[in-house]
């Protein structure tokens, strides 16, 4: 019976060690690629002068620097807590890593509101308007808003430990298995998670769902404006091609919405919940709601810039080491005199989600 319950017992580590290697190699693969993807992205923009021309890219690029810090300052931290199951640097910097956390991944959900907001005007107005309205006053104060709005209710609040009035009991009761120096526990009462929720997600979702809904109807305008005209027989010869544009840019929309809502409805539904429900959702379902959240800074580079055009062409030259072919096709994207390489209008849909 000895040799049994050994043989169970070295079985169990065995098992234990397998799926921490699993765990590891899969969660380096979603840190390397979100490395990889938003530093392409930042590359692509700072070598190639024709993307540097749009406003929107830049909302972009720095959509690619907060996701690129949230791979290299957050996500490591979280890994190594994960597959070891201890914390070993200490209170202080318990804090600061969450305080990054918060800070990091609301200014990337911000960073996507703005692009939706951006697309809006550039889609849905007039091309006077979306000049009015996004002269580079304007999108520097988005920007900066994108990165300052995170910062009140991240740093703040929490090295303030505002979000732990009136849960302290419950903190130290979480902590009961070990100390501080063992333990990263982050846990927020009623009033933080109500307001941090709404600041970091539902209140960019509702106004993503609006410019989007607005962006997709005007998109699914345009296609039937083509198909009357086709019918009619006094379709343009271009009409086709803006149809298939129009087509795309809207089952892009489809895109992004969905993979913004798989990956942070269920850490923020849970969030709001959990201080109601007494703390009562398993460590095991956090973490694995947050990594999902953690996945979309490594989706956005392909939903954001691969599914662009000018961003794919720009990043073929890069990894082809410059290849004139490539140089010479993306120059074509650019041209104004040769028609087949325009948009179809000033303001149309293919401006911002080809």
């Amino acid at each position: 019976s000895v040799h049994i319950k050994q043989d169970i017992s070295s079985q169990e580590e065995f098992l234990n060690s397998l799926e921490t290697i699993v765990l590891t190699i899969f969660l380096s693969i979603i840190i390397i690629m979100t490395v990889f993807g938003n530093l392409l992205v930042m590359v692509a923009l700072c070598k190639d002068r024709h993307l540097r021309k749009k406003k929107t890219n830049y909302f972009i690029v720095s959509l690619a620097f907060a996701d690129l810090l949230v791979a290299v300052v957050v996500m490591p931290f979280a890994a190594i807590e994960l597959t070891t199951g201890q914390w070993r640097y200490g209170e202080i910097f318990c804090l600061v890593r969450t305080s990054l956390d918060v800070l990091l991944t609301t200014a990337s959900i911000l960073h996507l509101c703005c692009i939706a907001l951006d697309r809006y005007y550039a889609i849905c107005c007039q091309p006077l308007v979306y000049r009015h309205k996004m002269t580079p006053i304007r999108v520097a104060a988005m920007l900066s808003g994108c990165w300052l709005i995170p910062t009140l209710i991240s740093f703040l609040p929490i090295m303030q430990s505002w979000n732990a009035i009136g849960i302290e009991d419950i903190e130290r009761r979480a902590l009961a298995g070990g100390s501080n120096d063992t333990s990263c526990i982050f846990l927020v009462n009623r009033p933080y998670a109500l307001i941090c929720s709404a600041v970091a997600f539902y209140v960019p979702l509702a106004l993503m769902v609006l410019a989007y809904q607005r962006i997709y109807v005007t998109a699914m305008t345009h296609v039937r404006q083509i198909e009357t005209l086709q019918r009619a027989g006094s379709a343009p010869v271009a009409a086709n091609s803006r149809m298939r544009v129009e087509t795309k840019a809207a089952k892009t929309l489809a895109v992004i919405m969905g993979c913004f809502c798989l990956c942070w409805a269920p850490f923020f539904i849970t969030n709001v919940v959990d201080p109601f429900i007494h703390y009562s959702v398993p460590w095991q379902l956090w973490t694995a709601w947050l990594w999902l959240g953690y996945i979309n800074s490594g989706l956005n580079p392909f939903l954001y810039a691969f599914l662009n055009r000018a961003f794919r062409r720009a990043f073929l030259v890069i990894l082809c080491c410059g290849d004139e072919r490539y140089a010479r096709q993306a120059s074509c994207s650019y041209g104004h005199s040769n028609r087949a390489c325009s948009a179809a209008s000033v303001n149309g849909t293919s401006m911002a989600l080809r």
